[in-house]
């Protein structure tokens, strides 16, 4: 007669549990590369930063505040682009900074490597590198926006970023020289000129009164400028060179 054995270790061995990701907070002080665990283990999060360390999620997006002007200035970009070579817009994409910042910011404009820019898209598509032009809409002048993301952005070297403050009604262009950056003046028109993307003119007032067509008229005088016509030669020499 055979004897059946038992193996009372195996009897035993407790089934393995399913481990829950970790939660993604606001105030949390993760790494990057835990941070971006995090973030891709919780895909109801629709937006998250990583500044300086700490992870930002801000709250639900007003309509009049924050959605409708960034629909103005991602088309007004959009209207520079269609007629620019070379360039990439990006509405609310991942861009890795460094190590302890990784940012989704409303709006950026870069020159695409192919073309000179120095901001690479990596494999599992990300932008590795700062854009030349980031986009800020902000709650005030006491957002984060314009204080530690200020701070990120000129130390790694963001050419121009523009933010747009709600509460005041304020919209500072900030250009970078020598690692600080300075606030763009208008011109006698009261027209902002971007200094790395010619032609890209913003009328600040047009903008306020929520007036889309104002605004693209102005950017139509801009493209139509000298200035930007060379741009667009310099792009197009950039690129016949490289390939």
């Amino acid at each position: 007669m055979s004897v059946q054995t038992i193996n009372p270790t195996k009897e035993f061995e407790p089934e393995a549990v399913p481990i829950e990701p970790p939660p993604l907070n606001s105030g949390d002080r993760l790494s990057r590369a835990e941070f971006e665990r995090r973030y891709e283990a919780h895909p109801e999060i629709k937006k998250a930063e990583l500044v300086e360390g700490v992870v930002y999620m801000p709250s639900p997006i007003h309509l009049q505040k924050h959605a409708e002007p960034h629909g103005q200035i991602v088309t007004w970009l959009g209207v520079y682009t269609a007629g620019t070579p070379g360039l990439q817009l990006a509405d609310n994409a991942t861009v890795r900074l460094d190590f302890e910042n990784e940012v989704q910011p409303d709006a950026f404009l870069r020159i695409k490597s192919e073309f000179g820019g120095k901001a690479q898209v990596t494999d599992d598509d990300y932008l590795e590198g700062s854009p030349e032009l980031i986009v800020e809409i902000a709650a005030s002048s006491a957002a984060y926006d314009m204080h530690d993301k200020r701070r990120v952005y000129a130390r790694n070297g963001v050419q121009e970023y523009l933010v747009a403050q709600m509460y005041e009604k304020r919209v500072d262009w900030f250009v970078l020289r020598e690692g600080v950056y300075e606030t763009l003046a208008p011109d006698e028109n009261g027209i902002l000129r971007s200094q790395v993307f010619p032609g890209l003119w913003l009328q600040p007032q047009a903008f306020w009164a929520g007036d889309l067509a104002a605004i693209l008229a102005t950017l139509q005088e801009g493209l139509a400028a000298p200035e930007h016509q060379a741009f667009v030669e310099q792009l197009k020499t950039k690129v016949s060179s490289r390939s």
